[in-house]
């Protein structure tokens, strides 16, 4: 009888490991399907900015098409060569504390006055029927504000920003992202 004890145990062991190694499975499928979802979203985000940038690009002419074919005939693999710290900073020019210079300020002096993209997003929306994606939100703007270098993603920052702040709400239709001010109640629940 000795011989039959251990049949059951070692079926039991197996049975166990069997099951451990399921749920271990199961767990990675869910994980591997939460990434593929988080591409997919990216990718649906990136094809907008490309729809886009190619109407902008169409609308700046022939010296911008000219541009971007030289760009894609470039070689995609290849990786920007390091950068070496400064050991010094020029003579007039002052350098981060990590050696690199310090990025101008002139850049910031271009900035046209005037509202926030916040400010530029929620009034825009405000005079829509239907949520907007960011894309159509940004190319509004482009057409509406040709002073501002409009960024799809700066408005979708904005987007988000009015979103956090519980001005805005965002609602998913497949896999595309919409915005649209928020309504009266779930805006004075907020505040």
């Amino acid at each position: 009888m000795s011989g039959k004890t251990p049949v059951p145990s070692v079926t039991a062991d197996y049975a166990q490991r069997v099951a451990e190694d399921l749920s271990a499975n199961q767990s990675e499928q869910d994980r591997v399907r939460a990434e593929l979802a988080r591409l997919q979203d990216e990718l649906v985000r990136l094809e907008e900015s490309e729809r886009v940038l190619t109407k902008m690009q169409d609308v700046l002419g022939d010296t911008s098409k000219r541009t971007a074919k030289a760009s894609k005939g470039r070689d995609k693999t290849a990786v920007p060569a390091a950068r070496r710290p400064n050991s010094k900073a020029a003579p007039g020019k002052s350098a981060a504390p990590n050696g690199r210079k310090k990025p101008r300020k002139a850049a910031s002096a271009k900035k046209p006055a005037g509202p926030t993209w916040l400010e530029l997003t929620n009034t825009y929306l405000g005079a829509q029927s239907e949520p907007r994606s960011a894309a159509e939100v940004a190319a509004s703007l482009t057409e509406s504000h040709p002073e501002r270098d409009v960024q799809v993603t700066v408005v979708r920052n904005a987007l988000e920003q009015g979103v956090a702040q519980g001005l805005l709400e965002r609602s998913k239709q497949g896999r595309s992202v919409f915005y649209s001010l928020a309504s009266a109640a779930s805006a004075s629940s907020t505040s």
